[in-house]
């Protein structure tokens, strides 16, 4: 039987439309310039975004990167969430690449409250560094998948603006926000200078993410994409994926929020495991555990579900297309009956 994989909608699988597009597409030479289905979804995707211009790379890493080069100079801070993908996933990056110094912010359940973000500005100084771009992060992953309201995205751009600040948007998952919240992609973009959206998530493309911005950020970004190694040939071919995730797989994002709040409705009783309800707002679900994480993540995978720890007694569930109803009972079921064998049988030291 099929594994009910959990692990993260990394995992989706390309769709027929998908292949079928690849097979029609029109290919260049992206790098050169003349590569016409990269430049069809960087027009779509700028569009979508509510910005002037767009530049296709390989992975959301890659485009937050970038734009923190694009935003900062040596020497300058950045402000972030603490538990930010930027600063927790992407291997220490900004201080490698862009050599920026990184001022963390706490917060509540992954959303940053505007007045802790203004006590960790710092204005350039004969000693000390000036701080240059916020970081915000719309789903939140660590979090949970939480939203960052359209009213405290306007309140962050505010406290950013006061002090000269850009503003970049990991918007990996930016969908399932926009999604969830039932409004326009523009509605939470309009607030940020550029954002980094993934296709290769929820969204089922096999690779690729896209960076947008101003027109003159998004031709330094191009600098940076050929710096970084980013730049492809006949990259059209997976382009054209990107187009249908564009055109297609967004509004079906709905129907992983309802399978992740199903989920959720049947582990949070469960003895040993409890959820903060307040977190499970669209496609991922943080699970505390009072056993280790690693005996339920490996007892589950001996049932055919797997799914990553993440913390010492915390792990987490992500739902996406390649996951239906009837897995999403599978697993289900399979959470009940270990939790009825733990609950028999004391922890292992």
């Amino acid at each position: 039987m099929k594994t009910v994989d959990l692990r993260s909608d990394t995992v989706t699988r390309p769709t027929k439309e998908m292949f079928d597009a690849i097979l029609k597409a029109d290919l260049g030479d992206d790098v050169l310039g003349d590569e016409p289905t990269v430049q069809k979804l960087e027009r779509l995707a700028a569009e979508m975004a509510g910005k002037e211009a767009a530049v296709y790379v390989p992975s959301g890493t890659m485009g937050n990167q970038i734009a923190i080069c694009c935003h900062t100079q040596p020497g300058d801070v950045i402000i972030a969430e603490e538990e930010a993908h930027i600063l927790y996933y992407e291997v220490g990056a900004p201080a490698i690449l862009a050599n920026v110094i990184t001022r963390n912010v706490p917060s509540i359940r992954g959303i940053l409250d505007p007045d802790e973000v203004e006590k960790r500005v710092m204005q350039r100084s004969l000693h000390t560094p000036g701080s240059t771009l916020l970081c915000i992060e719309n789903t939140h992953n660590r979090a949970g998948g939480t939203i960052t309201s359209i009213e405290r995205m306007k309140e962050l751009n505010a406290v950013a603006r006061k002090h000269g600040m850009k503003v970049h948007l990991d918007g990996a998952r930016v969908f399932n926000a926009a999604v969830a919240l039932g409004v326009p992609l523009t509605s939470i973009i309009s607030h940020v200078d550029s954002v980094s959206m993934c296709l290769s998530k929820g969204l089922r493309s096999p690779v690729g993410s896209v960076l947008c911005g101003p027109t003159e950020f998004i031709e330094r970004a191009r600098i940076w994409r050929k710096r970084l190694g980013g730049g492809m040939r006949q990259a059209g071919i997976l382009a054209a994926c990107g187009i249908v995730s564009l055109t297609k797989m967004v509004d079906r994002l709905a129907e992983d929020h309802k399978r992740c709040r199903t989920l959720f409705a049947a582990l949070k009783d469960l003895p040993g495991l409890t959820i903060d309800p307040e977190t499970v707002q669209t496609n991922i679900l943080i699970v505390q555990s009072q056993r280790p994480a690693v005996e339920w993540v490996k007892a589950l995978g001996e049932k055919g579900v797997d799914f990553f720890p993440f913390g010492e007694y915390r792990f987490r569930l992500v739902l996406h297309a390649d996951v239906d109803d009837a897995q999403v009972e599978r697993a289900i079921g399979a959470f009940k009956l270990t939790a009825e064998h733990f609950a028999k049988s004391p922890a292992a030291v």
